[in-house]
């Protein structure tokens, strides 16, 4: 059994299909195990200002993580770790071995100065939390949160080996593992610590996440070592790439940061429906686009430094057609079936039926931006793989302003307009739930990402004439078979709806899933119909068993 698991953990997979479901199986596996996680956290809990403060906590880490940490991320680093490993294995060495000097000192540089600041910084964006009492633990969790971004950098460094040698499995394996470690700090440390105990579970799982890369990385002879003095000609190449990188993703993490500052200044309990209700959307996310354009990745970079221009836009477009194929569904479902959704994995414990719907309303509205921000992440990695990075950078900052004003402007007019009000909570089905407002946030996200993606994908098809013809195709038969699978899944709830005692949680996990069911096995026979490649591209791959599939040359299956 340890033999077979090695054996797994050190397989090639070369195919992208092939890749893309077993980074997304293992991507279902975490974020399988992060839902047990959010549903711990609302059964203990629920929609309060405890649990606010635990959210606020991450927001510093998390921006240290997608600025400082960048750095080293796999986007950035496989380009140069490709043109290094084509010349040799000792260049791609000493290059590893300079980057990780530098980024040791800089991310250790950048913790110690958070540490530091992190009181005054925190009394800006969460005022909130000096009234209620709460600061100080405020404070003290953020400042132990700050050990997560240095080691979750330090394993995006070991991934871009792990990636480029196409050992899915074992790069795959981390984001799991980060969850174990959270969820340990939930059932034993914060019994004894409190919600400290809950910050050292954070990162306990991100050395995990670290750990699991070491073994292969040191088997091939590629761990870095300190290199002194520093060869600055390769560095500085890559923090010129990164620094439009990271404000990209800078961009993001602000709007986000801005939201949750939004949120705090709301009722108790606004941060956590709105991180619930992300984490939830962040499910298929997770598990589709960044799957698949993990996978692309590393074939999209080989094609470009080649010069293969034309097996370039077709691997982008065969990767948007199946992101477009697995979103769309998706998206409706989730739709539809919210708040057995939501009942379902948070309704415990102190997590009551307010903040049910409340936490389903906004996961609805986060939804509908589902396709696109999976097609984003795949836009801005062929921009990354072509070594352009100052177009997304601006499409995102961009979008990131869009984001915040639209969301307080939304604000605003749900505060001081009835109508809107109204409209807003009766097509959402939350009257008389105070705090509604909070639904505000997610639906200025969702507004400003569909902008974002539309900017990407006018930019891409500008150069690439041949890219929305053949993806549009896809789009529109994918919509219309989505559509009929969402009425039959909303008529089945209604069937549904007096043969399961929907008052208990097997009843609503039930009339969920048998009417999801019957919904999928619609969309399935109208795709049939309709002849979708995308369907018997699907079938044919999950037919072949990819955990026995035998190894393919690279870039042999597109």
């Amino acid at each position: 059994m340890v033999k077979r698991l090695l054996h797994l953990l050190h397989k090639e997979i070369s195919g992208l299909h092939q890749a893309a479901y077993l980074l997304g199986f293992f991507a279902l596996c975490s974020q399988f195990l992060a839902l047990i996680r959010d549903r711990m956290l609302a059964s203990h809990f629920g929609a309060t200002n405890t649990l606010d403060l635990y959210y606020a906590a991450f927001r510093i880490p998390d921006m240290i993580f997608v600025t400082a940490a960048s750095i080293v991320s796999i986007s950035v680093i496989i380009p140069f770790l490709v043109e290094r490993f084509e010349k040799s294995d000792e260049s791609a060495k000493e290059f590893l071995d300079d980057i990780f000097t530098f980024f040791f000192c800089f991310i250790i540089g950048v913790g110690l100065l958070a540490f530091i600041t992190a009181p005054y910084i925190l009394r800006l964006l969460f005022p909130s939390f000096i009234v209620a009492g709460s600061f100080d633990t405020l404070v003290s969790l953020t400042r132990i949160l700050l050990l997560s971004p240095i080691f979750l950098g330090f394993s995006n460094l070991l991934a871009s080996i792990t990636q480029i040698r196409k050992r899915f499995f074992v790069y795959a394996m981390s984001p799991v593992l980060y969850n174990i470690g959270i969820i340990c700090g939930i059932m034993f440390l914060y019994p004894l610590y409190g919600l400290v105990g809950l910050g050292w579970g954070v990162v306990i799982g991100a050395c995990m996440h670290f750990a699991i890369q070491l073994p292969f990385v040191i088997r091939q002879g590629l761990l870095p070592n300190f290199s002194f003095p520093l060869r600055f000609n390769a560095i500085k190449r890559v923090i010129y790439t990164s620094i439009p990188r990271t404000l990209t993703v800078s961009s993001n993490e602000i709007a986000e940061l801005f939201l949750i500052s939004f949120a705090s200044f709301l009722i108790p309990g606004s941060i956590s429906i709105f991180n619930f209700s992300f984490n939830l959307q962040s499910v298929p996310f997770s598990i589709i686009g960044v799957s698949y354009s993990l996978a692309a990745f590393p074939t999209l970079s080989r094609f470009f430094s080649r010069g293969e221009t034309g097996e370039f836009v077709q691997q982008m477009i065969t990767t948007s057609k199946h992101i477009i194929f697995w979103s769309i569904p998706i998206s409706i479902m989730f739709i539809v079936l919210r708040a057995q959704i939501v009942r379902t994995i948070l309704g415990a414990g102190r997590f009551n039926w307010d903040d049910t719907r409340l936490t389903a309303a906004a996961l609805a509205i986060f939804t509908i931006s589902l396709i696109a921000q999976n097609l984003m992440t795949l836009f801005v990695r062929s921009y990354y793989a072509r070594g352009k990075t100052r177009t997304p950078l601006i499409m995102n900052v961009i979008s990131a302003s869009g984001i915040i004003a639209i969301s307080f402007g939304l604000v605003e007019l749900f505060q001081h307009n009835q109508f809107f009000k109204d409209f807003v909570e009766s097509l959402l089905k939350v009257q008389d739930i105070s705090g509604s407002v909070v639904l505000m946030l997610p639906l200025g996200f969702t507004i400003g990402v569909i902008l974002n993606v539309c900017m990407h994908w006018v930019d891409f098809s500008r150069e690439f004439r041949t890219y929305s013809r053949e993806v549009l195709s896809t789009l529109f038969q994918v919509l219309s078979a989505s559509v009929i699978m969402g009425y039959v899944t909303y008529i089945m709830l209604n069937v549904f709806d007096g043969v399961f005692n929907i008052h208990t949680g097997l009843g609503i996990f039930m009339q969920g899933f048998v009417s999801g069911i019957v919904g999928i096995c619609a969309l399935v026979f109208v795709l049939f119909i309709l002849g979708s490649v995308e369907l018997r591209m699907v079938w044919q791959t999950l037919h072949r068993k990819i955990w026995k599939a035998e190894v393919v040359p690279p870039d042999a299956e597109l």
